[in-house]
């Protein structure tokens, strides 16, 4: 949510800071605006504007822009206010001589609102984050110091941000500050880059330094200064290098980046899987969870938390883990993980599920246990992101870069991780041959899914003109269904429901008639009879059924109006292929509706806020 990009070096700033933007478009937002320091006059210049960068960038065009080599740039996405102009970013002080972009929420913005104005500051936008440039110039006229008048307001501040503030007294720096939500320098030659993400950072430098929670950066074009504000210290953090393929973050000859990134499945199962499975040792190696592995050994009760699409595949690692290694696992939704009074023990593990690896709710759960003498894991696709830092051990899913909101290549990594994760803890199951050799031949039976593309949009024309689906599925096919239903709903903005097929007779059988179709989930399964049953139910109160089986499965002609066939698999992993199946069905659906599948309304791909 939300997107910042900051900029000091020698070259023009406002270009790189909308290139950024544009980079950063993925995250969700629904204005826009940017921040220049006039280098000849010292003033500030703000143009900003509800509505996408296209349109910023337009405005800008018309303008005659300031010579300036330090700037700043927001999308927002709209908590506190509506999305307007005036409540777009950056926020300044009355005088506009302090210029604020901010991701996150500040908690106590009302007290420290009416603090300001009984000092007789005055407010025009809704936001939160107005307090910020104010309440930096009250200080600032206090200390004579900006220094010290940023410092003073960081430490005022309560909630989640990511901050960075420019100021035409100080004209020659950056100020950032960073709390439970994402931010990272790139290091340039003479230039710095500031991001809430590396994405606008990768056409620029590979060096980067990442901000941690309660520290604040002061960055002018000689280098950067990092100070702890928690424990009152000055840090010294040497850069990293990104590992990315600039090629990766591009649509290539896909019309979209969804539809690129379903047709990346078959990759993104090898480059989850390379190095790792080892077919003819008949062993999984997980370096990333080789510094834990004795105390794995004593871990009697897993708790998976995450949000979402990673929920979801957090559900089948659930079975997956259950049933190879048999040890208890639960797995809880993190938004509510951090409300519950729940007992703890030091056997107990907690692996936390994000694609970004920056997802607030599953950043605050384990926050919540940090001082529990858990064991704390992360299965993330984000290189050093916040939740890989906090965490003890952890398994990268390799998925690269996911442009697209709704998430497809996310999901089909994290279950191969989950499903080696499995495998690693097993014991002695049955399954551990078979399934590390599904896992391996498992890439090419994804690519059998994609070529079905053409039968999938027929399908998904024919039920264009419907406005409610129901998804079901049994066991393993369960979380599959929940899934399915949340990307058709994510960009088609259909009404769909997951439900566990056993649960039809409990309530949702009322919603069928003619008008409500049903997505079966029907492999080959030792459940397929029971889901069969269910087909039938739904077939006598005239529901339409779009059935998902698998290949030589002749009963299911009888019962369903259309089908999409996917290669046999093991029950465990054929969830990975239905999924593809949905993903590419949301696809046309939304496609055919004429809606943006990649920037879906109201939704951000990075949720960094509570």
């Amino acid at each position: 949510m939300c997107g910042i990009v900051g900029y000091i070096g020698k070259r023009q700033a406002v270009g790189i800071i909308l290139d950024g933007l544009k980079d950063l478009e993925y995250r969700g937002y629904d204005s826009a605006g940017v921040a220049l320091l006039d280098e000849k006059n010292q003033t500030g210049f703000v143009l900003k504007q509800a509505g996408r960068v296209e349109g910023l960038e337009k405005l800008l065009l018309e303008k005659q822009l300031p010579v300036s080599t330090i700037g700043i740039g927001h999308t927002r996405w709209a908590t506190h206010g509506l999305p307007t102009t005036i409540n777009a970013h950056p926020q300044t002080n009355t005088a506009q001589t302090i210029f604020v972009i901010h991701n996150g929420i500040v908690e106590n913005y009302m007290e420290l609102k009416l603090f300001l104005i009984s000092k007789k500051y005055k407010f025009v936008s809704q936001t939160d984050t107005e307090v910020v440039p104010h309440l930096i110039d009250y200080y600032y006229r206090k200390t004579k110091s900006f220094d010290q008048a940023f410092e003073e307001t960081i430490r005022s501040i309560k909630g989640a941000y990511a901050i960075v503030a420019m100021t035409t007294y100080e004209p020659d720096k950056l100020y950032v500050a960073r709390l439970s939500s994402p931010l990272v320098i790139g290091v340039g030659k003479n230039e710095y880059i500031i991001a809430s993400d590396p994405t606008p950072l990768m056409q620029h430098t590979k060096e980067v330094v990442y901000l941690e929670d309660y520290e604040i950066a002061v960055i002018d074009r000689k280098g950067y200064k990092i100070k702890q504000i928690e424990k009152d210290v000055n840090i010294e953090r040497k850069s990293e290098l990104l590992d990315f393929d600039i090629n990766r973050v591009s649509k290539g000859d896909f019309p979209t980046f969804m539809l690129k990134e379903i047709y990346e499945a078959p990759q993104t199962i090898m480059s989850a899987s390379l190095g790792r499975i080892k077919l003819e040792t008949n062993t999984v190696k997980l370096g990333g969870l080789e510094s834990v592995e004795g105390q794995l050994k004593f871990i009697d009760r897993i708790v998976i938390v995450a949000c979402g699409t990673s929920y979801y595949a957090g559900l089948v690692g659930e079975y997956l883990i259950e049933e190879l290694a048999g040890i208890p696992v639960e797995v809880q939704l993190a938004s509510e993980f951090k409300y519950r009074h729940e007992p703890f023990s030091r056997s107990t593990a907690i692996i936390a599920i994000s694609q970004s690896g920056e997802t607030a709710d599953t950043i605050a759960a384990l926050k919540k246990v940090e001082n529990y003498g858990v064991l704390r894991l992360g299965v993330v696709n984000a290189v050093g992101s916040t939740i890989a830092r906090m965490t003890d051990a952890g398994v990268y899913t390799h998925a690269g870069p996911e442009q697209a909101v709704a998430s497809t290549k996310a999901f089909v990594a994290q279950v191969v991780v989950l499903a080696q994760i499995a495998l690693m803890l097993d014991g002695s199951s049955k399954l551990f041959r078979p399934l590390l050799k599904e896992l391996t031949e498992l890439p090419n039976k994804a690519q059998l899914v994609l070529d079905q593309a053409a039968t999938i949009a027929q399908i998904a024309q024919k039920y264009s003109g419907y406005r409610d689906f129901l998804f079901i599925g049994r066991q393993y096919d369960y979380p599959a269904a929940l899934e399915g239903a949340l990307k058709l709903k994510e960009i088609s903005y259909i009404h769909a429901e997951g439900y566990a097929a056993g649960e039809m007779k409990h309530g949702p059988l009322a919603m069928i008639d003619e008008n409500f179709p049903t997505f079966a989930l029907a492999c080959d399964s030792p459940h397929l009879e029971k889901t069969y049953s269910n087909i039938e139910e739904i077939k006598a109160r005239s529901g339409p059924i779009i059935a998902i089986a698998n290949k030589g499965n002749s009963t299911i002609k009888k019962l369903a109006d259309d089908i999409i066939y996917i290669p046999k698999s093991l029950e465990q992993t054929q969830v990975i292929l239905e999924v593809i199946a949905m993903q590419l069905f949301a696809y046309y659906m939304a496609n055919l509706k004429g809606f943006n599948v990649d920037r879906p309304r109201n939704l951000a791909k990075s949720v960094t806020v509570e």
